[in-house]
């Protein structure tokens, strides 16, 4: 009886064993997941279609008197889809699954949103996956510009033209385990390309 109670405990052990050694893998994993900018979708600025945007000369006269409006009002905002590419690289020996991520927008260093993305998303090995990430922001919160700059800036985040912007995007990863969701414990950088022609 006590031989049998002793080599169960050696049996949970090792399975114990195999679920951290599991679980340092995937958390290697996802540090090793690339993340990049793929594309800025539905951009919207103030109620104005920004896609089908190349400039601020393409703005009609209303669309020029209702930003302006809303400029008055405080209210300028920008909403968008921000695709990111995750890609886990394919000599990886298992997937990575993400779960969660808390992240901060930041453009030209300076820090704009904060917000979670808490879908489940399993990351193939080699595989580029599609992170869309919800983005809504008032912009005269964060810069201090007239209507003609501010175009300017949404315009170069949608990727339709405009000065050249550093976006950044600064997160912190939940991975899930055998063990349970574990969440790094500090911020990392996943992306920042410069966007705008």
């Amino acid at each position: 009886m006590r031989k049998r109670f002793v080599e169960f405990i050696i049996v949970g052990l090792v399975m114990v064993s195999g679920l951290q050694c599991q679980t340092i893998r995937e958390i290697t994993n996802l540090r090793n997941v690339r993340f990049v900018i793929d594309r800025v979708t539905d951009a919207q600025l103030a109620g104005v279609d920004v896609q089908k945007l190349k400039s601020y000369q393409d703005l009609s006269p209303g669309d020029i008197i209702n930003l302006g409006r809303a400029l008055t009002r405080k209210e300028f905002p920008l909403d968008f889809q921000l695709h990111l590419t995750a890609e886990n690289p394919p000599d990886n020996p298992v997937q990575a699954r993400l779960v969660k991520l808390d992240w901060m927008l930041l453009l030209d260093d300076t820090e704009t949103i904060s917000g979670i993305f808490d879908d489940n998303i399993v990351l193939a090995p080699g595989q580029p996956t599609d992170v869309p990430i919800p983005i809504s922001l008032n912009l005269v919160d964060f810069f201090q510009s007239g209507v003609r700059d501010l175009v300017e800036l949404a315009l170069a985040v949608a990727g339709q033209g405009g000065e050249p912007k550093r976006v950044k995007l600064v997160g912190t990863p939940t991975v899930d385990t055998p063990l349970g969701p574990i969440r790094y414990p500090e911020p990392i950088t996943i992306i920042s390309r410069q966007v705008g022609s």
